[in-house]
């Protein structure tokens, strides 16, 4: 809010400042005490200054026992003067002018930091702030969204708050900053579920399997982040097809998959699945972007042609018009020279009739013109038309990508995978699966309706996101 202080005084905090707020704001005992002529600013442990017009932070020293600050809605551009109080558990500089997170190195029992609506591009220097629990930096200028994994060193944070930065447009964010950060519970406001990021962040961290490795999109997708929101691929419409992103997304919800992994055979199924799918998607990507080149090329070319046209017509006009300025120039003289009678009125009449074609002249020109641009236009309708159509039946699956698709890939996976279980699952009731396997296997595979359920649901969600991949592609080559 600090745009609202534009035409108010700046302020800096003193004494007379602090001493009015408490009176006014604090206990009525505190509020005594300070009226008093012993004041000790010792027991004062909240203070808020909001709404001051406050410019520069100064003059807390004193407040040393201060657990509670406030200086939200001021215009504060710099955080300086709080090194003494070490107390604090609680600092809200909302809605201010801060460019640099700095200043709070001292601050080592701050559990609660707010820093929402300032002009902050970049989270640092605040290693100190270990019991950091609570922390809002939404509506800044936070653009590179991998600098969120700088949060990993606050083993306390349990509540985030990024809403409104930049970055928060990214299709990937809240995977993101739920993967890298598996210990927040709330974030944007929002309950984090205990989704696949967070269990199979346990599960790798105590098993170090390869397999479950192979399943957590932060280990695949953590070097296809950056490609995948380049400007060119989405002009391509093959964002997230360049490496393992849309794979990763298909078991965000699907925690069976990694449940299931200790069952004989499934390690196996679940290593090779990922390949294919990913050669699948990298087929579609190479194609995407040759059909962009192409489309790029043909309106390269439109534009190219375009400029050819309206140059010559432009050169054409211009010598036109410059030989009637010539003619009229010599007939204006003449005119003069002749002063009055029929020569003059001779020459007057040729001037009219030099006028009137110089009109049918530059009328022909614009008819040419719009000829050749209206022929320029359809060809390039035509040739648009049957590169879309193409690039859209090939999309729905005429391109042939070694006769599998992403769909087709999923089905059969799928059915593989449910033979396996179902296998498993009569062992299980035989007392034939091993018996290191028992423990593992028994919680998920509690009958075969639960387990077929569970598989066909997290199989239609996997499903589902493969299609509207699809259908985003086919919907953003139409729009273009």
């Amino acid at each position: 809010m600090s745009q609202f202080f534009n035409n108010v005084e700046p302020n800096i905090i003193d004494d007379e400042m602090v001493q009015k707020t408490i009176e006014e704001k604090c206990p009525e005992d505190l509020g005594d005490l300070v009226k008093g002529e012993n004041i000790n600013l010792k027991d004062v442990t909240e203070l808020q200054l909001s709404f001051k017009s406050i410019l520069q932070i100064d003059n807390l020293w004193p407040l040393e026992n201060l657990t509670k600050l406030q200086l939200d809605n001021n215009i504060i551009e710099k955080i300086e003067g709080l090194e003494s109080l070490v107390q604090l558990v609680w600092l809200d500089l909302s809605f201010n002018n801060i460019e640099v997170i700095e200043g709070l190195d001292t601050l080592v029992k701050l559990q609660d930091l707010s820093l929402y609506s300032n002009r902050i591009s970049k989270i640092e220097n605040m290693d100190t702030l270990q019991e950091l629990q609570i922390f809002s930096i939404g509506k800044n200028n936070l653009t590179i969204l991998e600098d969120v994994v700088y949060l990993r060193r606050f083993k306390n944070l349990r509540a985030l708050n990024l809403s409104g930065n930049p970055f928060c447009s990214k299709e990937h964010y809240t995977l993101f900053v739920t993967a890298h950060l598996p210990s927040l519970v709330y974030l944007d406001f929002k309950l984090v579920r205990d989704s696949t990021v967070r269990f199979l962040h346990s599960l790798i961290g105590k098993s170090g399997n390869s397999i479950l490795q192979s399943l957590c999109f932060v280990a695949l997708g953590a070097g296809s982040l950056q490609k995948s929101g380049s400007q060119k691929h989405t002009a391509a419409f093959v964002e997230h097809l360049n490496g393992s992103f849309l794979f990763d997304s298909l078991y965000e919800e699907d925690t069976e998959a990694a449940k299931l992994a200790s069952l004989p055979g499934v390690g196996d199924l679940l290593q090779a699945y990922p390949s294919w799918f990913l050669l699948v998607c990298g087929n579609l990507y190479k194609y995407g972007l040759e059909e962009y080149e192409k489309r790029e090329a043909e309106v390269s070319k439109f534009y190219k042609r375009l400029n050819e046209i309206l140059t010559a017509n432009q050169k054409e006009s211009k010598r036109i018009i410059s030989d009637f300025e010539n003619r009229n120039q010599r007939r204006l003289h003449e005119i003069y020279q002749a002063g009055s009678g029929d020569i003059a009125e001779s020459k007057r009449a040729q001037g009219k009739e030099d006028i009137l074609q110089l009109w049918d002249a530059l009328m022909t020109l614009e008819a040419l013109v719009s000829n050749d641009l209206e022929e320029l236009l359809q060809d390039f309708k035509r040739n648009i038309d049957v590169m879309a159509s193409t690039f859209t039946e090939n999309i729905k699956g005429i391109y042939p990508f070694h006769s599998i698709q992403c769909r087709d890939l999923e089905n059969q996976h799928h059915e593989k995978l449910m033979e396996i279980v179902i296998a498993a699952l009569e062992k299980l009731h035989k007392d034939e699966l091993e018996e290191d396997l028992l423990d593992d296997v028994q919680r998920p595979l509690l009958d075969k309706t639960t387990i077929v359920n569970a598989m066909d649901m997290s199989h239609s969600i996997r499903l589902r996101k493969i299609d509207k991949r699809e259908s985003d592609i086919l919907c953003n080559i139409h729009q273009w």
